[in-house]
């Protein structure tokens, strides 16, 4: 690295709020760095509030903070850390937002409904943003939502990775669990040479799904359902078991965000789903832990990106 980009990399300043401080931790130590010591809490009546430690004055500022549950605490910490930064004159405050909360409110389906995934954009751009960092994205074109650019980082590598590390031979297929999600399943098959089938189903009521059909041959293969958020895992474990009726071998599942709502864990664990693969985008509980399910870590593609914009270098080029 040259003497500029080490001296670009003095100025660099990463901050977390509470929604995932050992990411956060994972990400700093793979760059480098310490985490900059910021309090992040509450006032007696509740409001957020941040206090930095230290000057920050000129400094390139990565607030880490997915915006997991709770929701609407985790999002106005990123905003009010944001505005401090502002209002102590950093040159740059990126928001590496690895979950990106709203994003499945991205249009209006019916009438008098809000698009809130632009709405948060707004937000995050009225606090003082100049630049977000975001993992897999619900709807990609959320992206054009903001004036500021946006750097969308695919977990489909760090998933490849893995499931290269076993021996499936000729028995995979990856698996849509809806007609939404084709290009998704189709970047992880291309990673790891399978083919793809794909689940037709409905929702009847939000958070419910009823299975119509499968497009594909999943007769004695090992079906790896790929997705972005694992919600309810209602859709995961309708589709497992619809796949299973259609004679697949086994059937494991992956996706990048593990929210995992109400009783989703207990459901994975008394479904056919044999594991689950997800990654720490958001962090797991202990009370969400099973021997079912599997945690990769994003910190190192994430630090990467971080890394590549503080020195001036491609982005581009790691998404590939």
């Amino acid at each position: 690295m040259s003497n500029q980009s080490i001296n670009k990399l003095g100025s660099l300043c990463l901050m977390s709020g509470n929604a995932n401080p050992d990411l956060a931790q994972r990400i700093a130590k793979h760059i480098g760095v310490e985490v900059f010591d910021t309090f992040v809490g509450k006032f007696n009546n509740g409001e957020t509030q941040v206090m930095i430690s230290d000057s920050i004055r000129g400094k390139d500022i990565f607030i880490i903070q997915p915006t997991s549950q709770p929701v609407n605490d985790n999002l106005m910490e990123l905003l009010v850390m944001a505005d401090a930064c502002k209002r102590a004159s950093a040159h740059s405050i990126t928001a590496v937002v690895p979950y990106y909360a709203y994003a499945r409110q991205d249009r209006k389906t019916r009438g008098r409904e809000p698009i809130s995934a632009k709405l948060v954009a707004n937000l995050m751009v009225a606090a003082g943003m100049t630049r977000v960092i975001t993992v897999d994205l619900h709807a990609g074109q959320i992206q054009g939502f903001f004036d500021i650019p946006v750097d969308h980082l695919k977990a489909a590598a760090v998933l490849a990775d893995y499931f290269r590390g076993r021996d499936f031979g000729d028995e995979l297929v990856v698996v849509s669990p809806d007609l939404g999600g084709v290009t998704r399943a189709r970047e992880l098959a291309d990673y790891l040479k399978a083919p793809i089938a794909i689940i037709e189903k409905r929702r009847p009521r939000p958070g419910e799904a009823e299975v119509m059909s499968i497009i594909g041959d999943v007769r004695e293969k090992v079906a790896l359902m790929v997705d972005d958020i694992v919600d309810t895992a209602g859709s995961l474990c309708e589709g497992a078991k619809a796949l299973k009726k259609l004679g697949a071998k086994s059937v494991i599942a992956a996706c990048t965000h593990a929210v995992l709502s109400k009783n989703a864990v207990e459901k994975i664990d008394n479904s056919v789903i044999e594991q689950l693969v997800i990654t720490d985008t958001i962090a797991l509980p202990n009370e969400k832990q099973s021997p079912k399910i599997t945690v990769l870590s994003m910190a190192e593609a994430i630090g990467d990106v971080i890394l590549n914009i503080q020195s001036h270098r491609s982005v581009s080029l790691l998404f590939k």
